[in-house]
């Protein structure tokens, strides 16, 4: 019999109310004749807490062992006063960088039941569906030299990429095209930056092995002003890490609610880190508030990348719409006003019971 492994870290706040969630809805997916193997790490502020670490060693060595990381959230106002190195956050970073996950998908998708909560009008996001493939461990963040000069009293960052960086995220943007419409957009600042007119030229000669997927370009400035304007015209945008972090949070508010926005880390060997982009939510946890829908889609960005289970995915992402269309709401996605008279308004559990159901 065939086996995997996940680790499972529950983290801080909301996250421990809505992981343990979404491993029932896994449960109910997962398909009978591969053996699954769930393991529980320590990570976020408990682990502060009770190691002194945000991420100790032999849970790291834990999850490179595993197929892939199931993350609630980690983070408080309890540690926000810790050194940058002792945050909660640092366990993220280190466990990103620990794994490899060069690669983070951030989705951006419309549910029908709610497109009322977009800023945007209805036309411009009804069925909107993209996926924007950033580069996540290099680029401006992390290029040397950076610092500050006391004697010019100035700081400085090099954004800087070598042609391994882009080509092995370009390469899982056009993969991912191929489960999709077959179209990529990369994005860059070629027009001014050195550093970009290399992702360009490298992308265009990298892409030379997938005749199939068809490559367009656009300078970040011109995305932007795309994504909120015309954001359907878009199936796989790929770019860099600065870039990918803008961008990303601006496809964000087309869907109207971070609470429905998972994401995922992929290393070369698809081994991924899948963790809902909302945070710990720390005023509303443990009072069965939280919306447990985003930790659900990550469990379905798992079956689809790293096991490649795409019919579990797809239970899952249309069982969740089903339930929207049925009416259920959390407080985050609920409407205020009138418009809300047909809709139930339900916490975690609630909302867990009526997905189940919907799976059967």
């Amino acid at each position: 019999m065939a086996s995997k492994r996940i680790t499972v870290l529950a983290g801080d706040g909301i996250g421990r109310e809505i992981v343990p969630a979404a491993l029932r809805v896994l449960r109910r997916v997962w398909p009978i004749e591969i053996e699954l193997t769930l393991v529980d790490g320590l990570m976020g502020g408990r682990a502060i807490d009770e190691t002194g670490s945000p991420l100790p060693d032999d849970c790291l060595e834990q999850c490179r062992a595993s197929d892939a990381v199931l993350l609630g959230a980690v983070g408080g106002p309890q540690w926000d006063s810790l050194p940058m190195n002792k945050k909660p956050e640092a366990g993220l970073l280190k466990l990103r960088s620990g794994m490899e996950c060069f690669a983070n998908l951030r989705p951006a998708n419309t549910f029908g039941a709610l497109i009322e909560a977009s800023s945007l009008k209805q036309a411009l996001v009804n069925n909107l569906d993209l996926m924007i493939v950033r580069e996540l461990t290099g680029g401006i963040y992390f290029g040397e030299p950076r610092g500050f000069d006391s004697e010019t009293n100035s700081a400085f960052n090099t954004m800087r990429y070598n042609e391994e960086e882009i080509t092995r995220i370009g390469k899982i943007a056009f993969d991912i095209a191929r489960l999709r419409d077959s179209r990529v957009c990369s994005v860059d600042k070629a027009n001014v930056l050195d550093v970009s007119q290399f992702w360009r030229e490298t992308i265009i000669k990298f892409h030379e092995q997938f005749g199939d997927i068809d490559l367009t370009h656009l300078y970040v400035d011109n995305a932007a002003m795309q994504l909120v304007s015309n954001p359907k015209q878009f199936d796989v945008i790929v770019t860099s890490n600065l870039f990918g972090d803008i961008l990303s949070d601006i496809a964000a508010t087309l869907t109207g609610s971070i609470g429905m926005l998972p994401s995922a880390s992929l290393n070369a060997r698809n081994q991924g880190i899948y963790e809902p982009v909302h945070g710990t939510a720390p005023d509303i946890a443990g009072q069965n508030l939280a919306n447990p829908l985003a930790m659900f889609l990550c469990v379905a960005m798992m079956l689809r990348y790293t096991f490649q289970l795409p019919q579990g995915a797809d239970r899952i992402e249309n069982a969740v719409e089903q339930t929207l269309n049925d009416g259920f709401r959390t407080g985050d996605i609920m409407p205020r006003g009138d418009s809300n008279a047909d809709l139930k308004l339900v916490g975690t559990d609630e909302m867990t019971e009526a997905v189940l159901s919907v799976l059967g």
